[in-house]
């Protein structure tokens, strides 16, 4: 098998995976894209509430050097107050969500938004809150912020969002 042909059979079957789920779905409520037609996650309105919003229960947004998942001083001390908020709400779950700016390839940002997530949810666990309350995913750079391409823009879309799925 050349390396081609083995990557090809990756990307088939996570595209066939992802098929699968968004046909099975998972019971949670989602709106049709007005454009496309396209199931979309729920907004803002509808869920509990995501830290880039403001409306997660004063869970705050971390953010993060440039091609870097590594938690700066700054990460860390915003972490650790939404370790405090996530002991004071026992029955609080979360999704961590990794994002990247906009430059450098798909996959790569996958990754890297996907280690930003795991980083976030070990200092989390490292400051006693439970791993099964938290789960992770990476946006990768599909789901900017800001649309800009300062270096000020790219910098609000390095960032782990916390969005509330249980309360």
């Amino acid at each position: 098998m050349t390396m081609k042909s083995g990557f090809f059979r990756r990307i088939s079957l996570i595209i066939g995976i992802a098929a699968i789920i968004s046909l099975v779905g998972c019971g949670g409520s989602k709106k049709k894209d007005e454009e496309g037609g396209v199931p979309t996650a729920p907004s803002a309105d509808e869920n509990v509430g995501d830290s880039d919003s403001g409306r997660a229960m004063g869970l705050q947004t971390v953010h993060f050097p440039y091609d870097s998942f590594i938690l700066d001083d700054q990460a860390k001390s915003t972490i650790s107050s939404n370790a405090s908020i996530l002991k004071d709400k026992a029955d609080l779950k979360i999704q961590i969500e990794g994002h990247c700016d906009q430059r450098g390839g798909i996959q790569y940002n996958i990754a890297l938004g996907e280690k930003r997530a795991n980083a976030t949810r070990k200092y989390l666990e490292d400051m006693g809150v439970a791993g099964d309350r938290m789960t992770v995913i990476s946006f990768g750079k599909e789901k900017p912020i800001d649309t800009g391409t300062s270096e000020e823009a790219y910098a609000k879309n390095r960032r782990a969002n916390f969005v509330i799925t249980s309360h």
